[in-house]
Order: structure tokens, then C-alpha cells, then sequence
């Protein structure tokens, strides 16, 4: 097995030396034609186009942009006649030439060139267009979610429930078409984190500071091979305007009961350096209540729960970023970039549960009060270098992270058994305690060359370490102290390496482009549970290959067609053995010996104009992870299990359709469908199989009121459901929401009305014939939102910095409370 990864990793590095040296010799080495760009006040002009054009026909030969200080160059051009065109909007259009190439005179500098601003161009104009809030792209689905009053007081968590084909449960588990197993990024960085962890990072990260939600069903091998269903990339804002400039929001929010958030954002551009930072608050108090009624059925009898827990959480959360960017030239900037965030909070629940023999008859009872405390924090630094290596779009970047995450949550169970008259019997008390740490180390690096103006070449290393220490402390108060349970405590260690590369060839012929790639990762684990002494060791080594084709039918008719390989690990924290209680009668624990699922996916699909998208898709996996909710009938408590079934087929079709009705009303739609089968030959001792249509409605109404007015309506609507074991009822919701500028649209004021008609709710039963339970969860959905946003500063030219770091899909596996 190492063999193979060295050898893999030498052909690679091999290649990677092949076409850098081939890179450097030149492939044209006619003539050169420079030259400077200036605006009206005769200072330097970053960022203008420039395009060398053909004398005769005035048809575009090459383009290019002009760097920090107004220069451009054009190499490795062909003996002719040629004129040289500069254009910025808001400017008028330069030409500079003719200039001749030849043998003799090869080499050409060109007088300064002084842009003047296009007055007429821009009198009386009223530009009031604005990203559509869906975009359909051949590769994804971005979400503008920007400009959108939906957006205003909103989590990061609640923005993407409103996104098409994404459903988001009470707990924040996120599924995207049906299926689990969704990776998430953070400008194009994967965030490392469990679902639990990964609920917390997105519900401490305000809406206001999102651009856009870019949604990937099937990546290409660039990316981690983690996330059988896809990439969620969240995209946060970042000013690229020269000078200085910010902007500070402030908001407030009733539901049940109020919220508040709040944040500030700066910027500051010169020549040579970029420095940005921000900081979001967000203080979010809420009310939950699930209700559990089941029968716990032995050969001998049967008992009855009747469980009612309602809970008030309050939770304060804050999320920072800041960073530097250092131009060195027009080819070469280097980076630093710290971001993190921190939640804290309480959670009072108070549980009562009636217990009995049959329906309606209570024989006990139980009333527990159960408050829970929590702090996580977690932080990022992120050290970056890109660099164009030629005008012809060879590149090369390198990225290393070190990230830390610690959570601790704490959580006392105060019980009271009463008899049948609520008289006393006995109290129980006892109490979790979960601090959880977690250090990520990696390091990326990738390379594109472009073969020619048709074909692309893309190499890709990576390493990244993960390091995490869960420790789990039961304790029992016994005589009037608290008494650690050994049975019950535990501490769990994982180490994991991941060493990764890959390779992509993209090719483009007349009306057909082609990409081929392919993936390479070798894991190695160690699970080491101490206190109860077993040790999982693995060691494995994965090719994942990925196939992309699109062809362009007519001008208004594309197909596409897709396929990758995928593996989900599982995350930190499922691994670790220990019982984590809910309630009493409620628990779940961790599965050391899971092992990680495989995905193939297929993806064909068509689009009409770039407006009607319609996708087919099939994935099959094996080992798929699912949570297990069963019954212990010799204890009489229900539980939750991660556990490996043998395989899921899914198959889905997409339909998206925006549909622009008049000038002032457009429409979003999107209809996902989708088919689960779970199939496993052993579960209880029996064999296990289901599966279910599902439907996945998302339909977004915008309605320009003026030029500086939108209001906006959205709903979905769920079907029913199965996922693993489980059967969960339909769900939908109807939200509102409307936008005012001000101020020549430097303030802004968004209204936005959440779940309007309090519809939102779950029903879970099971699919399971011998687990006879009903699970009902309603939480604080319908809250009414207020957010005022001002902007200051400088918005002049804008810069050009996009940052990629190496961190990928480890974050998201951080085990932590929710």
C-alpha cells in the first residue's frame, strides 16, 4: 500500500516537473507589446481590460487586465498587425496602434494611455439590476443570498434550510437531495466539523455576512473525495474596493422571545496591501418541546411512556475574521488570515415522563429538570501564496492551515420518581461532563498548466493531521458528593493522516468539453478508547476517478453528463464508545468499529437557454452510515446508534425553473425528487429493507416595488420521508420578507417574517415493525426580524483577491454537542 502512494506520488511530482520545465521553455518568443494604463487624475490604473485585436478585422487575438501599478504585456505574439483596445465600464474606450511584429522589430513599449470618464455613459442612469437569488452554472447552483431580505437576522444554519433540494433538521443536520453526508465549506475550505460542531459554526455565523451559497452534487477530483451527496460552499463577503470602507449592521428579532445581532466590517486597499476584517454578534434565545410516545414490548408485558420535555435555550455566539494581503507584483501576492468563532450558552429543560401498563393509565412517573451549559470556540490560521506564472493562465498556489476546536458541555440530570398518587419514591441525580478538544494541521498545494488554448492540466498535493481528545465524565451524587462512574466515563483518542493528490485534464473542442480526473488518498487512523482499552487501527488507500461532459446541442440546448467516486468517514466523535444521555430513558452512543461508506455517482442533465435545468441522477452506496433509533427492552430506554447498513441507492430528478412574469415580479422554482432504498442483511436478527418517494418543493417570488424596494415571498414543502430506519412526516413552511435602501443605497433596512403560519414541525415513527414509538419535535420557527445595514466609505475600483485554503473535509467530523 505504500508502495502504491509513493509510487503515485513520484509520477506526479515527475509530471508536475515535466510540464513546469516545459512551461518555462518558450513557445513564442515573436514579439512583445507593453505599455501603461492611467486615469483621469494620471494615477495608475489597476484592473482595466486590455485586448490585442487583429488590425484587418478588429477581432479579439488575446485579453488581459492590468496590474496593481496600470501596466499590461502581451508575450509570445505572432508577427502582424495589431490594435490595442482598453476598456473600463464607466470610461470611454482607448485604442492604441496600429502596431506591427516583426522578425526585426519585435519589441514594443507604448505611450501612457489616459482613460476619460464616459460622462454621457453615465448621466441619469439608475442601475437597479441585481444578481438573480438562484443562479444556475454548469458545475453548481449559487444562491446570491447578498441582496436577499431573507437573508436579514438570519444564521448562516437558517439560510440554507431556504435553499433548493437542502433540508436542515431540528438538530442541524443537513441533507441535499435526500441524502446525508453533505460536505461544507467555507470559502472554498471545508470547515473539518461533525454535524453537531458544524450546526454550531453555522448558527454562529450571521447571514449578513454571506455573499453568495454555491451548491456542488458532484465535485470533481480537485476536490476532497469526502460527501456522498455533494458540496455546500459558503461564500463569505469580502470589500475589494480601494481605500477605506466598512459597513455596521444592527438588528433585532421576537419569536417567542427576542433576539439581537449585530456587526462590524472593514476594509482597506492600497497598492500593496489588502486588510480586511470583520466581526459579527448574535444573542439568540428560543423555546423547543419534543414529545415521545412509545411501548416497550417484551414476551411477558408491555409498558407505556408518555414523555413531554420542553426546553429554553439561550445562546451567544460571535464570529471574527481578519487577514492581509501583500501584493508582491502583478503575478505574485501572498496571505494571512486568522477567523474563528465562540458560543456559549444554557439550555433548561424540564422533562416529564408518565409511565404505565396501557394506554392512559399512569402506574410512575418521572419528573426531571435538566439544565445544560456549553462553550465552544474554535479558530483558524490560514498562510497563502498564488502565483501567475505567464499570460497564458499557468498558476500556482499553496496553502497551510492550523485549526483548534474545544468545546465543553456539561449537563445535570435531576430525577424524581413519583408513584401513582405523585407521591416521592426516590431521587436520582446524576451528571455529564464532555470536554472535547481537536487540532487540525494541513498543507495543499496546486498547479494548473494549460497545455494549449484548448486543453488544462491541474496537479494537486495535500496532508492534513487531525488530532482530537474526547473525554467523557459521568459522575453520580451518592452522601452528598459527587462520585465519578468508571462504568459510565470515558476517554477517547483519535489520530488520523490523510495524504492526498490528484490530477485533472480538461479539454474543450468545438461545442464539447471534457474533464478527466483522479484522485488519490491514503488514510491512516488509530481509535484508542482508554478506559475501556480497544484500539481500531486502519490503514487504506482509495483511488477516487471523476468524469465530466458537456455538450452544447444549439445555442439554446445543453446536456451534460457526470460520474465520481466519494467516501464519507465517519466523524470523530461516532467513533467514541461512551453513552452520552439525553433524558433517563434517552441516550446515544458512539461505534468504534464503523467503518467509512463508498459512493458512485452518476448526473446526467439538461438545460434550455441556461433558464430550465432538469437533472437525472443515481448514486449507489455501500456501507452507508446511518443513525439507528431502537429500543432496550431489558432496560426499557430508547436509543440512538450510528451503525453501518449494507447499501442505499438513491435516485433523484431536479427541476428548476425561474420564470420572469413583468419587469417588477420574478419567480425561482425548484422541484426535487428523490428514491432512498436502505437495504441490510442483518438488523435485530432479520433482514432490513425500505425506501419512499419523496418530493422537495422550493418555490422564491421577488417583487421590485422601485428601484430601491423588494419585497419577497418563499416556501417549501417536504413529503414524506425515509432515512435509514427512520420515517419522518411532511414538513413546509412560508416565509416573507422586504428591503429598503436609503441614502443613495448606503443604508438599508430588511423586514423578514419566518415561518409565517408556525407550520414547521417533525413526525418521526419507525420503519422498524418491532419499535412502536412517535417522536414530535416543534420548536421556535416563526420570528420576526429587523436588521439596519450602513456602508462607508470608498467604492471605487475594485481589487481582485480570492483565497483557497487546505483545509478540507476534516473539520466537519469534529464530534462536539449541540
Amino acid at each position: 500500500m505504500k508502495i502504491k502512494i509513493y509510487s503515485l506520488t513520484a509520477f506526479l511530482v515527475f509530471l508536475f516537473v515535466l510540464t513546469r520545465s516545459y512551461a518555462q521553455s518558450p513557445i513564442n518568443d515573436d514579439g512583445e507589446i507593453s505599455g501603461k494604463v492611467l486615469d483621469e487624475a494620471q494615477k495608475e490604473f489597476p484592473y482595466a481590460t486590455v485586448s490585442l485585436l487583429n488590425s484587418k478585422d478588429s477581432t479579439v487575438v488575446r485579453g488581459t487586465l492590468t496590474g496593481d501599478n496600470g501596466n499590461f504585456q502581451f508575450k509570445e505574439v505572432k508577427p502582424g498587425n495589431y490594435l490595442i483596445s482598453i476598456y473600463v465600464v464607466g470610461y470611454k474606450k482607448a485604442f492604441k496602434g496600429p502596431v506591427v511584429i516583426t522578425s526585426s522589430n519585435k519589441k514594443h513599449i507604448l505611450d501612457r494611455v489616459q482613460l476619460a470618464t464616459d460622462a454621457q455613459m453615465l448621466k441619469g442612469v439608475d442601475i437597479v439590476k441585481q444578481k438573480p437569488l438562484i443562479e444556475r452554472q454548469i458545475d453548481k447552483t449559487v444562491i446570491n443570498v447578498e441582496n436577499s431580505a431573507l437573508a436579514a437576522g438570519n444564521s448562516a444554519l437558517e439560510i440554507l434550510a431556504k435553499a433548493p433540494g437542502v433540508t436542515v433538521d431540528k438538530d442541524g443536520k443537513i441533507s441535499l437531495r435526500g441524502k446525508q453526508g453533505v460536505t461544507v465549506m467555507l470559502d472554498g475550505r471545508p470547515t473539518y466539523l461533525s454535524a453537531e460542531q458544524l450546526a454550531n459554526l453555522l448558527r454562529s455565523t450571521e447571514g449578513n455576512a454571506i455573499q453568495s451559497i454555491e451548491l456542488i452534487t458532484n465535485p470533481s477530483a480537485k476536490y476532497d473525495a469526502a460527501g456522498n451527496s455533494g458540496i455546500i460552499n459558503i461564500k463569505l463577503k469580502k470589500n475589494r474596493n480601494f481605500g477605506t470602507n466598512g459597513s455596521v449592521l444592527a438588528g433585532a428579532g421576537y419569536g417567542k422571545y427576542y433576539k439581537a445581532n449585530g456587526g462590524l466590517t472593514l476594509n482597506h486597499r492600497e497598492k500593496k496591501f489588502n486588510i480586511f476584517g470583520n466581526f459579527d454578534y448574535g444573542r439568540n434565545k428560543r423555546f423547543g418541546g419534543t414529545d415521545i410516545m412509545r411501548v416497550n414490548n417484551t414476551a411477558n408485558d408491555k409498558t407505556y411512556f408518555d414523555q413531554t420535555s420542553l426546553s429554553v435555550r439561550m445562546r451567544n455566539n460571535s464570529n471574527y475574521k481578519g487577514g492581509v494581503d501583500y501584493f508582491i507584483n502583478d503575478n505574485n501576492t501572498i496571505g494571512f488570515a486568522v477567523n474563528g468563532y465562540n458560543s456559549n450558552g444554557d439550555n433548561a429543560a424540564d422533562v416529564l415522563t408518565l409511565i404505565g401498563d396501557r394506554p392512559g393509565k399512569t402506574d410512575s412517573s418521572v419528573v426531571a429538570s435538566n439544565p445544560n451549559s456549553f462553550k465552544y470556540t474554535g479558530i483558524t490560521y490560514n498562510l497563502s501564496y498564488k502565483g501567475t506564472l505567464d499570460t497564458m493562465g499557468q498558476e500556482i498556489s499553496v496553502d497551510a492551515d492550523y485549526s483548534k476546536y474545544m468545546g465543553h458541555d456539561k449537563t445535570n440530570f435531576n430525577n424524581r420518581y413519583l408513584d401513582a398518587r405523585a407521591q416521592p419514591i426516590k431521587d436520582y441525580l446524576f451528571r455529564n461532563e464532555t470536554p472535547t478538544t481537536t487540532k487540525i494541521w494541513a498543507a495543499k498545494s496546486d498547479y494548473t498548466y494549460p497545455l494549449n488554448k484548448q486543453m488544462k492540466l491541474e496537479l494537486g498535493l495535500k496532508t492534513s493531521f487531525v488530532k482530537t481528545d474526547n473525554n467523557f465524565r459521568f459522575e453520580n451524587f451518592e452522601n452528598g458528593n459527587w462520585v465519578n462512574d468508571i462504568r459510565r466515563s470515558n476517554q477517547f483518542l483519535y489520530d488520523e493522516n490523510i495524504n492526498a493528490a490528484h490530477a485533472n485534464i480538461n479539454r474543450k473542442f468545438k461545442s464539447t468539453t471534457v474533464q478527466l480526473g483522479l484522485r488519490a488518498e491514503q488514510t491512516n487512523s488509530k481509535g484508542n478508547s482508554i478506559t475501556e482499552n480497544k484500539i481500531v487501527n486502519r490503514h487504506y488507500l482509495n483511488l477516487f476517478p471523476s468524469v465530466f461532459i458537456n455538450q452544447e446541442l444549439s445555442k439554446n440546448h445543453e446536456m451534460g453528463f457526470s460520474y465520481s467516486r466519494r467516501i464519507d468517514r465517519p466523524d470523530y466523535g461516532s467513533l467514541n464508545p461512551f453513552i452520552d444521555f439525553l433524558d433517563l430513558y434517552s441516550y446515544r452512543f458512539g461505534n468504534p468499529f464503523l467503518k467509512p461508506q463508498y459512493t458512485n455517482s452518476f448526473e446526467l442533465s439538461y438545460s434550455f437557454k441556461k433558464n430550465l435545468n432538469v437533472t437525472l441522477g443515481h448514486s449507489h452506496t455501500k456501507d452507508v452510515m446511518s443513525d439507528v433509533l431502537l429500543t432496550d427492552t431489558a432496560t426499557k430506554t430508547i436509543f440512538i446508534s450510528n451503525q453501518n447498513l449494507a447499501t442505499q441507492d438513491s435516485y433523484n430528478l431536479n427541476v428548476s425553473y425561474p420564470v420572469q412574469f413583468a419587469k417588477w415580479w420574478s419567480s425561482t422554482n425548484n422541484l426535487s425528487g428523490y428514491y432512498n432504498k436502505f437495504k441490510t442483511p442483518n438488523l435485530l436478527g432479520m433482514p432490513y429493507e425500505s425506501g419512499r418517494i419523496a418530493l422537495n418543493i422550493n418555490t422564491q417570488q421577488t417583487i421590485t416595488i422601485n428601484s430601491s424596494t423588494n419585497a419577497e415571498v418563499s416556501g417549501w414543502y417536504q413529503t414524506r420521508q425515509v432515512w435509514g430506519t427512520l420515517l419522518i412526516d411532511p414538513q413546509y413552511s412560508v416565509d416573507l420578507g422586504l428591503s429598503k435602501s436609503f441614502m443613495n443605497k448606503q443604508m438599508n433596512i430588511k423586514l423578514a417574517a419566518n415561518d409565517v403560519f408556525k407550520f414547521q414541525k417533525s413526525r418521526i415513527t419507525s420503519t422498524l415493525p418491532s419499535q412502536n414509538y412517535v417522536i414530535r419535535e416543534r420548536w421556535e420557527s416563526q420570528v420576526f426580524r429587523l436588521t439596519c445595514t450602513y456602508r462607508f466609505g470608498s467604492s471605487e475600483i475594485k481589487a481582485a483577491r480570492e483565497r483557497s485554503g487546505s483545509s478540507d473535509a476534516e473539520k466537519r467530523r469534529v464530534k462536539s454537542g449541540g
